[in-house]
C-alpha cells in the first residue's frame, strides 16, 4: 500500500529531511535558522506517531509501511546528527555510536528475519526509550539557545544525547544477546 494516508505521512517525513538540512544553508541569523530547523524537526518527528496512529485507526497497516517507517526515522535521526556534528554541537563519536548501532541492528534484524528468528530481535522497550531520548535531545541541540529564557538547551541536549548514546549501546547489547542463541543454533 504505497499511497495510504499513513504511508504518505512517512514519505513526507523523508521528503522533509532536505528541508531541515537546507535551513542551515539559508542566509538567516543563526538563531532564526536554529528555531526554524527545530520546529521542522519536531513537526516531522510527530508525524511518526501520527502515521502509526492512523495506520491502526484506519486499518491501513501494511508490510511496506512497516518497512518504510523505521527507515524514515533512521534517515531523520542520521541527517540531524550529521548537521549537529557539522555545527559542533554533537561529538562525532556519539554520532558514530548512534548511527552505527542503527545500521548494525537493522542488519541483524534483516538477517534474523531471513533465518526465521525475527521474534528474537523484536522491538523492545529499551529501544523505544533510546529513541524517545534521542528525539528530545536532537531538537534541544538544534535550538541551541535559552528556551523560554530559562532552559539552556545546549546543556540539556548534550546530557540527553550522551544518555541516548548509553541507551544505544545498552539496547544493542540487549538485541545481540537475544539473537545470540539463534546465531549459535544456525552456525552448527
Amino acid at each position: 500500500m504505497f499511497f495510504t494516508v499513513p504511508t504518505l505521512l512517512t514519505w513526507a517525513r523523508i521528503v522533509a529531511i532536505p528541508l531541515i538540512v537546507g535551513v542551515f544553508y539559508l542566509p538567516w541569523e543563526a538563531a532564526t535558522r536554529n528555531q526554524v530547523a527545530t520546529v521542522l524537526f519536531v513537526v516531522v518527528a510527530l508525524t511518526d506517531w501520527l502515521d502509526g496512529y492512523l495506520a491502526r485507526r484506519l486499518n491501513q497497516s501494511s508490510a511496506f509501511g512497516a518497512f518504510l517507517d523505521p527507515v524514515a526515522d533512521k534517515f531523520l535521526v542520521c541527517a540531524a546528527l550529521l548537521i549537529l556534528v557539522q555545527l559542533d554541537r554533537v561529538n562525532a563519536l556519539i554520532a558514530l555510536v548512534i548511527i552505527g548501532r542503527e545500521i548494525a541492528i537493522s542488519a541483524l534484524r534483516e538477517w534474523m528475519a531471513q533465518i526465521g528468528a525475527s521474534r528474537s530481535v523484536a522491538v523492545h522497550m529499551l529501544g523505544k526509550l533510546k529513541t524517545m531520548v534521542q528525539m528530545v535531545a536532537i531538537p534541544f541541540l538544534l535550538f541551541d539557545g535559552a528556551l523560554f529564557g530559562v532552559v539552556d538547551t545546549r546543556i540539556w541536549g548534550t546530557a540527553l544525547i550522551i544518555a541516548a548514546a548509553v541507551l544505544t549501546i545498552w539496547s544493542m547489547v540487549y538485541y545481540l544477546q537475544k539473537a545470540l542463541p539463534e546465531i549459535r543454533a544456525k552456525a552448527r
